[in-house]
């Protein structure tokens, strides 16, 4: 299923993300490791884009990395789009919501079975909707 598309102004997205969702999801920035509280989530459900709410990863594909931030095997089919980041002298996968273009992360390509990708995902970039 396609969504639609969501644009704003930077001073929109400003007005409604928190400083440290800001930094992340629309300057790029990256949260300090083993700060977010849902490294630790263990609840059935569901991980959505903190910026436009756009389900993003299924629970059952999170797993602990030992990386500091919430990990994930494999994206919802169509959730997340992704882009060459050549910065910090390194050639990395970035990780985008395919919805509102906000920044989540980055891929690697040591993570579990079945996909062998690590979605290394920054927790500021995320909501959690626990399964009712």
């Amino acid at each position: 299923m396609t969504k639609e598309k969501i644009v704003k102004s930077d001073s929109e997205w400003r007005e409604q993300l928190s400083a440290d969702r800001y930094r992340v999801l629309r300057q790029h920035g990256t949260e300090p490791a083993g700060t977010s509280p849902l490294n630790y989530e263990k609840r059935s459900g569901e991980f959505l884009c903190a910026g436009c709410g756009a389900e993003l990863f299924e629970s059952g594909t999170k797993y602990e990395s030992g990386s500091g931030w919430p990990s994930f095997y494999a994206p919802m089919p169509d959730a997340v789009a992704t882009t060459t980041d050549t910065s910090h002298g390194m050639v990395r996968t970035e990780v985008n919501c395919a919805r509102c273009g906000g920044h989540l992360g980055h891929v690697f390509p040591d993570g579990p079975r079945p996909t062998g990708e690590r979605y290394c995902i920054n927790g500021a970039a995320l909501d959690f909707k626990p399964k009712s």
